[in-house]
């Protein structure tokens, strides 16, 4: 299990310990963590399953492919699709920031 701390807009930490092979949306729609509204199911079609990632965790995660950043439009490489960022054992401990709305 790799445990990952989802930080909603108020501060308020969710530690969740998710598999190896889920991506950050299923954790959080799983532990039914607010924040993430993941309106296309993870297709990366809708950016409603936004985080920002904390800095130091920025380059442990693979870049965003085309599709994710067309999606995004943002050129802050912290804010990513959780949908498109599958957890690793690597990611034990990672900090991600939920916006305060998704849009």
């Amino acid at each position: 299990m790799t445990r990952i701390i989802y930080i909603q807009h108020d501060g308020r930490e969710d530690p969740v310990d998710l598999p190896v092979g889920y991506t950050l949306m299923q954790g959080a729609v799983l532990n039914d963590i607010p924040g993430i509204a993941a309106e296309c199911g993870g297709a990366a079609a809708c950016g409603t399953c936004r985080v920002q990632l904390a800095p130091d965790w920025v380059t442990h995660v693979p870049a965003a492919e085309e599709i994710e950043l067309s999606i995004l439009d943002d050129a802050d490489t912290s804010w990513r699709l959780s949908c498109q960022i599958t957890v690793m054992a690597e990611m034990d401990g990672m900090v991600v920031h939920l916006p305060e709305n998704q849009t």
